[in-house]
């Protein structure tokens, strides 16, 4: 397996890391956590104009055709510098929802508003009950003459509060699957019996928490075939994973950097605390979890741009390490840096709070544990 970077990828990686060290830091970032919608639309439109936005999507529709190698080079440098515009939700998510459940007209028409950066999407599936099972949903889709009411909640729908469509998880009342009856629907939150909650999450970020009370809905905004929204969401989810893992390792490698020159410069006993053994021994440690993560990564991306009948397993391990290891390098970084590690001046706080959240989206550590084994015990079978 070849870890190593295509020339087209460095000059990605060079683009979006020079823009990153250009214009965000941990001043921006709390800048934009004080006002609405908690990112800079500016900034987004020129993300859509050095193409970042057209990453994922096909030639046809004005795409590049990147693939989840792609993404994730995105995905860390994004991570890095805190950057706050919603590309894992809109881009990655929806964007990888229309694109593989779409049909020719739903992709005509709502894609190229992503790339342009026109549009901004939400992907509504938690409920209170749910869990991280995406089946365990009450939320239903009851036929009505040629289309469907809508009524249900949905929780914590992150960029929500600013999203012109959602792509939402229902259920047909009238069957008793617990997989096969669920299905996609886009949504526009300017429709009758739509209403949002706002909310703010630990890390700054913004979404809503969504009811929706007999919303009619016609044929043509069913997201892929009806019934199949499952094994549609999965599939994309997965691709998410490799986003978020990077955008993880993107800030797991800032919070080592940052404690390494830290523990240079802090002096005790006559000497920098950095030549303290133990010290030395955590700080190894640090870079074990980051290097472990980096591997699974690059594993589970080229796993999906293959297609191997591994790759729903890497994703799956990866997000295992992903909170694992991003809790503990942002617990040591905070604890390293003494008391000023959770100061708002400081990005370490920040970046803890941020792999605090993506710990926890998509499943946490002991969801996708479960899912690992059952994974790897069917191949075994």
């Amino acid at each position: 397996m070849d870890f190593s970077l295509s020339e087209e990828q460095l000059l990605l990686q060079d683009s979006v890391g020079k823009y990153v060290r250009e214009h965000c830091d941990v001043e921006r970032h709390r800048e934009l956590c004080r006002r609405d919608p908690g990112f800079d639309r500016g900034a987004w439109q020129q993300f859509a104009a050095l193409g970042w936005l057209s990453l994922p999507f096909n030639e046809t529709l004005g795409g590049i055709a990147g693939g989840a190698t792609d993404l994730m080079v995105v995905g860390e440098a994004l991570g890095s510098g805190l950057v706050r515009e919603p590309y894992l939700i809109t881009v990655v998510t929806c964007g990888g929802l229309l694109q593989r459940g779409g049909n020719e007209a739903q992709q005509r028409q709502y894609i190229p508003d992503i790339i342009n950066g026109g549009a901004q999407w939400a992907f509504a599936f938690a409920e209170t009950q749910s869990g991280y099972e995406l089946t365990r949903i009450n939320t239903c889709a009851r036929r009505s003459g040629s289309g469907y009411l809508l009524n249900g909640s949905k929780l914590a729908v992150l960029n929500a509060h600013c999203a012109d469509y959602l792509i939402v998880t229902a259920r047909d009342p009238d069957q008793t699957g617990d997989a096969g009856d669920i299905t996609l629907f886009i949504v526009d939150v300017n429709a009758p019996g739509v209403e949002r909650e706002h909310f703010v999450a630990v890390d700054g970020s913004r979404g809503a928490h969504v009811h929706l009370t007999d919303v009619a809905l016609s044929r043509e905004q069913v997201l892929g075939a009806v019934g199949c929204g499952l094994a549609l969401a999965e599939a994309v989810i997965d691709v998410a994973i490799v986003a978020l893992g990077a955008e993880a390792l993107g800030a797991m490698q800032v919070l080592l950097d940052a404690t390494v020159a830290y523990t240079g410069t802090r002096n005790q006993f006559g000497q920098p605390i950095s030549k303290f053994q133990a010290l030395q021994h955590r700080m190894a440690d640090m870079y074990l979890k980051v290097e472990e993560t980096r591997s699974l990564l690059f594993n589970a991306a080229i796993a999906l741009d293959e297609a191997s009948d591994e790759s729903a397993a890497a994703c799956a391990a990866l997000k295992v390490k992903v909170a694992e290891a991003g809790s503990y390098v942002a617990q040591q970084a905070v604890q390293l840096h003494g008391g000023i590690g959770m100061t708002d001046e400081l990005c370490v706080g920040h970046h803890y709070k941020r792999l605090m959240v993506l710990a926890k989206l998509y499943g946490d550590e002991a969801h996708y544990l479960q899912k690992y084994a059952e994974l790897t015990a069917a191949r075994a079978a």
